[in-house]
């Protein structure tokens, strides 16, 4: 039977290039963004690799909750008429804002990084189960070490600084990636968190210039900082693809969950916080709160 999997933000950069990577292992892939040209330029550079299965191209703003509802609700209903299982989820989205911005009443970082992949993994979930064994891939980042810990609300209190807020909303994410492994251990459904250390992309080549995205104890040291990441962020986003491709395909993982899978394309330890249960309770509260799985 056809593998199928659906990869988000995934016309161009490390989401392009994992979309690239699943064709090559096989799949059928699905690509996920916003902009339908950039979409069919996406779909044709994988078609042109001469796949098993071509790859096709969904249009959705994943800033909206109202369409990764409308996105989840597709991919669901394609697959039961179709019969085909969704093996795999590549949640790749992630954006970091130099300013702050509010989406829907509820601060962009969080959004974007956080409560879009939850609400549609979520949504996917029945399709996931259903394809036993199948696996969940949420793209993580090192930027949750300069996180606050504080889950109480969408925004914690203090000054707004677009770094720190992106790497909370990372870190939001991987606790619930290493909270939803656990909750689905037994069902087939394999949940991996990907890192994929330093890669050339829009947003490092563009927000990660601008000294305000941090607190400023750091700004003196900012420059430095930044020229240590650009070094590391040099690499192409194929290199950068792997950990995602292999936390998607790599068969020496089947049967286990809850690993993140890092730079090198192997298990690496979780980022200590991110397993702390506390955390993955508030996490969880405040997504259901703010992205409630059914609309009144």
């Amino acid at each position: 039977m056809k593998r199928t999997a659906v990869v988000t933000a995934a016309t161009a950069g490390i989401g392009l290039e994992t979309a690239l990577g699943l064709t090559a292992a096989g799949y059928a892939v699905t690509v996920v963004g916003r902009d339908p040209d950039r979409g069919a330029r996406a779909v044709e550079r994988i078609n042109a690799t001469a796949p098993a299965h071509p790859a096709r191209f969904l249009a959705a703003d994943l800033a909206s909750l109202d369409e990764v509802r409308a996105l989840a609700g597709r991919v669901a209903a394609e697959h039961a008429a179709s019969g085909e299982p969704l093996n795999v989820l590549v949640n790749n989205v992630g954006a970091m804002f130099a300013d702050r911005l509010s989406l829907g009443g509820v601060e962009a970082s969080f959004l974007v990084n956080h409560l879009s992949p939850y609400l549609l993994t979520e949504l996917l979930l029945p399709t996931l189960t259903a394809a036993a064994p199948s696996r969940i891939v949420n793209v993580t980042s090192a930027a949750v070490g300069v996180a606050k810990r504080v889950f109480d609300d969408v925004e914690p209190p203090g000054g707004y600084y677009g770094f720190h807020r992106y790497g909370r909303a990372k870190l939001a994410n991987l606790a619930y990636t290493l909270d939803l492994a656990a909750r689905l251990d037994g069902t087939g459904v394999s949940v991996f968190a990907a890192d994929p250390g330093g890669a050339a992309t829009d947003m490092t080549d563009g927000t990660m210039t601008d000294p305000k995205i941090v607190a400023p104890a750091l700004r003196l040291m900012w420059p430095l900082v930044r020229r240590k990441f650009e070094r590391s962020t040099s690499g192409p986003a194929s290199v950068a693809a792997r950990p995602s491709i292999a936390a998607a395909t790599d068969s020496t993982l089947t049967g286990r969950t809850g690993l993140v899978i890092g730079a090198g394309a192997v298990p690496v330890a979780p980022f200590r916080a991110a397993a702390d249960p506390r955390i993955a309770r508030a996490v969880r509260r405040l997504s259901e709160r703010h992205a409630p799985l059914v609309t009144v």
